[in-house]
């Protein structure tokens, strides 16, 4: 019986978090009011560089985002004026969970669960009020030929893990990244191959109309490179030189 009981107890939980996750993907896609978007700094390698570029930070850094899903909003006839607002949270100082180098479904499944539930406890005492994606950025000392981690947004919880350079000629390019990762909390799909990082045609090209095809002048956001020939794509230097596709204003609620 206690048992029967424990389980019962579970899956209404279960339940009403799923109906709380829906409503609020549902309302976080119907571009009626703005998305807060909170980005929380993390020293992601522990240097000095990545902790001063940190102190230094401010809200100004991450206004091309909001000029950036503002411009695309209209261009789809959406009205609202600001769309998203970005929001500077306190220095986060500890790192997020890591996902195991060779991920398996049960593994991914469990560290979606354990990204949500860290997300959520770490910022606690400094969100009274809570934002509707949380975007942590762990910043690394630049270096020259650094590969940096790959970066993720979680449309379950709304959570994003981006991984950038320090420094302020990185800026507009690490708002790219970033802008990438929220688009996927919102339901956007990757639309480049993960081998090569090549965008996708049509989906993943700005202009798939264009004559000729190369090279392109913009990137589509999700395709995430500016497709210079078959086979070579560059990252755009900001936001400016990217726009949000047909098919990915479709997965996000814009048309």
């Amino acid at each position: 019986m206690f048992k029967a009981i424990r389980i019962a107890i579970l899956l209404v939980i279960l339940f009403f978090v799923s109906l709380s996750t829906f409503l609020t993907q549902a309302r976080s896609t119907d571009w009626n009011n703005s998305l807060y978007v909170k980005v929380y700094p993390i020293n992601g390698d522990g240097s000095g560089e990545a902790e001063r570029y940190i102190e230094r930070l401010k809200l100004r850094h991450f206004e091309g985002i909001e000029n950036f899903v503002a411009r695309e909003a209209e261009r789809y006839g959406k009205t609202l004026k600001n769309p998203v607002r970005m929001e500077l949270g306190e220095e986060i100082n500890e790192q997020p969970p890591s996902l195991s180098g060779s991920p398996s479904t049960p593994s991914v499944m469990w560290w979606s669960l354990k990204m949500r539930w860290w997300a959520g406890d770490i910022t606690e005492d400094q969100d009274r009020v809570e934002p509707d994606v949380k975007i942590f950025i762990r910043y690394h000392t630049p270096v020259e030929e650094m590969a940096l981690e790959n970066s993720v947004g979680l449309q379950k919880g709304m959570v994003g893990i981006v991984n950038a350079f320090a420094g302020n000629h990185h800026t507009s390019m690490n708002n790219v990244v970033i802008a990438h990762e929220f688009l996927h909390t919102l339901g956007a799909t990757d639309k480049y191959e993960g081998g090569t990082g090549q965008p996708l045609y049509p989906h993943g090209y700005a202009e798939p109309d264009r004559k000729p095809l190369y090279p392109q002048k913009t990137a589509e956001i999700m395709g995430g490179r500016i497709p210079e020939s078959e086979f070579r794509a560059v990252i755009p230097r900001s936001l400016k030189y990217a726009v949000i596709g047909p098919m990915t204003a479709e997965e996000i609620g814009l048309r």
